[in-house]
């Protein structure tokens, strides 16, 4: 590492250019090190953040429209006989362009985060021939990010960058694989959907009439069933994380870039993101779900009923969980945020028509548990790896309390249907 900054040292941007095109035309040279180190150049004033920014996006993409038109120009068979050299062989240049074919030109922005696949990227949209205006907005659009968020990093972890650079990378790896798969899932979901809800109605055993009134309850348990399965195979990582104590860096890491990115200036807006985990209005949260259910549920008993178990359930489950790890994890209060606000948007969507608010709703919800869980970063309250495990815990939770109350919908449609056909 000492040769490689070294070099930018000496020449600055024409090494950071320079590199970053090589790399992308699948060199392996450590492009994430070199922006990194020159975001400490940006945190020590020897460069310029935004020129520094510019000149890497540059190279960046300068390399991927030269992989791309190699691939375009030269092809499967050029990739077929020479490919080997470059680790793309005829096995492995046929499965990935049958994959890219499909979903690449989709997670061309994510794929600059996971090493191995932004390499390949440029050549792969060239030679499925993905156009070029579809592969530059969403390339150079990747390309700005990846070197804006490496850069940024190394600026703000200062004389520190070496030392977290490959926590952090790790971490937005994980993140990165997480989202392409999300993304992957979704896609396959929206282009089978019809499959889906045709063998979900046979399964059901429900006519034709009942199928187009339990169309979006079929996509609402898809999803929720997704998202908690996802959520318990988490939680059971983050629990032999905790038990075997692997959260001190991720703790570090986040205590560290926290004063860096929010400081004091930010302490009254700190102080109003806190109070909307606050009792009080948790309270009026939950106040308004009850009056939501009773005004325009439509199985209002079922609803409150189930209403009830999320919030008293929620509670002896957060207790137990706190008995039988003897610690502050997951957090209380971050656990019962979720499950309030969740079970709140949910209804919502659940009860009220319109596209627009089936969006805005559950993004907002996020969005509101997201600051809450900023404001007690930055006050110190509690540690970011307990914080994070009471989204995931309540988030386990929730969704298998809703998926319970969508079943128990379902059956009773059925039995209603089944008793009027009689």
């Amino acid at each position: 590492m000492g040769d490689v900054t070294a070099y930018i040292d000496q020449f600055g941007y024409i090494v950071l250019f320079t590199a970053l095109l090589l790399e992308l035309l699948a060199l392996p040279l450590p492009g994430e090190v070199l922006m990194s180190y020159t975001g400490f150049l940006v945190y020590k004033g020897d460069l310029n953040w935004i020129l520094s920014i510019g000149i890497a996006g540059t190279g960046s993409c300068l390399g991927m429209t030269i992989s791309y038109w190699i691939g375009y120009k030269l092809g499967k068979p050029f990739f077929g006989k020479y490919g080997y050299r470059v680790h793309l062989g005829p096995k492995r240049l046929e499965n990935t362009s049958l994959w890219f074919s499909k979903y690449g030109n989709k997670l061309l922005v994510i794929a600059f985060f996971i090493p191995g696949i932004r390499h390949i990227t440029g050549y792969f949209s060239g030679i499925t021939r993905l156009p070029y205006k579809t592969y530059a907005i969403f390339a150079y659009t990747g390309a700005f990010l990846w070197v804006t968020v490496f850069i940024s990093l190394g600026k703000i972890l200062g004389p520190q960058w070496e030392m977290f650079h490959s926590s952090i990378k790790k971490y937005l790896i994980i993140g990165g694989i997480a989202i392409a798969i999300i993304s992957i899932v979704y896609f396959l979901y929206k282009k089978n959907k019809a499959l889906i809800i045709e063998s979900t109605t046979k399964l059901l055993n429900i006519t034709l009439t009942i199928f187009q009134t339990k169309r979006k309850v079929a996509f609402l348990l898809a999803l929720t069933l997704i998202l908690t399965l996802g959520l318990i195979i988490l939680m059971i990582g983050m629990i032999e994380d905790f038990l075997s104590n692997e959260f001190t860096t991720f703790n570090q890491v986040v205590g560290m870039l926290m004063p860096l990115i929010f400081n004091q200036n930010w302490s009254e807006a700190m102080h109003i993101f806190s109070l909307m985990g606050s009792r009080i209005v948790l309270c009026i949260v939950i106040i308004f779900t009850l009056f939501l259910i009773l005004l325009k549920g439509q199985n209002k008993l079922m609803e409150l009923s189930s209403f009830l178990i999320v919030l008293v359930g929620g509670e002896l489950y957060e207790e137990g969980l706190r008995t039988i790890f003897q610690n502050h994890f997951p957090n209380e209060q971050t656990l019962m945020n979720f499950i309030i606000y969740g079970f709140a948007s949910y209804i919502v969507v659940r009860s009220v028509e319109g596209r627009w608010i089936h969006t805005f709703v559950p993004v907002t919800g996020l969005v509101v548990l997201i600051l809450i869980a900023i404001s007690h970063l930055y006050f110190n309250d509690e540690l970011p790896s307990d914080i994070t495990a009471g989204f995931v815990f309540g988030g386990v939770w929730l969704g298998l309390n809703i998926l319970l109350l969508e079943i128990c919908r379902l059956l009773r449609s059925i039995d209603r249907h089944q008793a009027n056909t009689k």
